[in-house]
């Protein structure tokens, strides 16, 4: 705890507008990164449904970052927030991304 809060997130987290999909079993939704760090990342599905429960095992396939495992860690209002896997490689995969192709995203449109 910090302040009487909890701490939620372990690593700082940059805004992104990378597009991406992200599968489940046989479920695929296109979506956005809003934001990303090396331990995990929140996408917005623009209004689209992925029926995962928190802490199912997702896939994320990008352009930009390849791909990517994770856990669902939360799902509000149409966004959904996923964990990477320890013994994935999307720590390099992430840090190449920030390394060569990060541009700050401008604020919400």
């Amino acid at each position: 705890m910090i302040n009487g809060r909890m701490k939620t997130r372990s690593a700082e987290r940059k805004k992104t507008r990378i597009l991406g999909t992200v599968k489940y079993f046989n479920q695929a939704v296109e979506g956005r990164v809003t934001d990303l760090s090396p331990t995990g990342m929140a996408l917005d599905l623009g209004g689209r449904t992925l029926h995962a429960a928190d802490g199912s095992p997702v896939r994320i396939e990008s352009e930009e970052l390849g791909i990517l495992e994770g856990t669902v860690k939360w799902r509000r209002s149409g966004r959904l927030g996923v964990q990477f896997s320890i013994n994935s490689n999307a720590l390099a995969q992430v840090s190449s991304y920030f390394r060569f192709f990060h541009r700050e995203a401008p604020g919400p449109r």
